[in-house]
């Protein structure tokens, strides 16, 4: 099972007796499942069953659904009035009798008004339940395409989050490097400033010293970062690599890269690491911005 992107669009078109229609399909990003759907007048009661479709087949997205129903002129045919017919011919029959006249031939019956009544095909309850569920095959097809168009992207968008992720692994593990460092880089800076401040006869307690850089260098310890910044990123490759319906864990877990990220910005006590820090949460706001198209 492979992720699926929110955005898609299809057109299926069809046709039933007298009428032809099209129906076109676009589909974006919502956090939840929105469907919008446009009928011609006289069709709301199909409504619920094209909610029900999507429904169906998706989870999240905001939908924009919408029909074009055409009825072709000139497409009418007749249906004899039997009834009429009958009591035409028996009234004929009478009067023939009576007066001895021609036989009525079938050309002159049929001139006769409500003999033959036009039919229109597709108004009978029959044809509408025919057509609808021809029209309903239609959209089943076109909600198909939607979801093949949003597998598609959704292909395209694992290798750019999978890139992203190979980013963020990667300052990540420079970080670290740089972390490293930290402690010594502090008692230096220290050191240096007591000297500019003290005199050389008045040198600064070294017990006092070595408490004060302890408490520096656990203040600006971000190893914790660091591995739950990893963590993360093992989980969303996992996530990914799974599949599904997991946009929303996914933008969950940039949340909390963002969050920690944040924090080693605030804890860093090195301008390499501080601009490393920065790379970081740009790289995280990428992949979340990515994040927000996937079901």
């Amino acid at each position: 099972m492979s992720i699926e992107s929110m955005t898609g669009f299809a057109r299926e078109e069809g046709e039933f007796e007298a009428f032809s229609w099209r129906w076109e399909l676009r589909s974006v990003n919502n956090r939840g499942l929105d469907v919008r759907v446009r009928l011609p007048s006289g069709m709301e009661s199909f409504e619920i069953a094209v909610r029900d479709s999507v429904g169906k087949r998706f989870k999240r997205g905001s939908f924009n659904i919408s029909l074009n129903l055409t009825e072709t002129p000139g497409l009418v045919g007749y249906r004899l009035n039997q009834a009429l017919l009958d009591r035409v011919i028996e009234i004929a029959e009478e009067v023939r009798a009576r007066t001895g006249g021609a036989a009525l031939q079938a050309d002159g019956l049929l001139r006769l008004r409500g003999v033959l009544e036009p039919e229109e095909p597709g108004r009978d309850d029959d044809s509408r339940s025919a057509r609808e569920g021809a029209m309903a095959d239609s959209l089943g097809a076109a909600l198909e395409k939607v979801a093949a168009a949003r597998r598609e992207e959704g292909q395209r968008l694992i290798e750019v989050l999978t890139g992203f992720l190979d980013e963020i692994e990667g300052l990540v593990g420079r970080a670290r490097e740089l972390a490293a460092a930290q402690p010594d880089a502090i008692r230096t800076r220290i050191k240096e400033q007591l000297e500019e401040l003290l005199p050389g006869d008045h040198a600064f307690p070294e017990d006092r010293l070595a408490q004060d850089i302890a408490v520096m260098v656990a203040k600006a310890d971000i190893r914790e970062e660091i591995d739950r910044l990893g963590a993360h990123v093992a989980q969303a490759r996992e996530l990914i690599d799974g599949g599904g319906v997991v946009g929303r864990r996914l933008d969950f877990l940039s949340q909390e890269l963002n969050r920690e990220a944040n924090t080693l910005c605030a804890k860093a006590q090195d301008l390499d690491l501080t601009r490393t820090g920065l790379d970081l949460k740009a790289v995280i706001e990428q992949f979340r911005e990515q994040v927000q198209n996937i079901e």
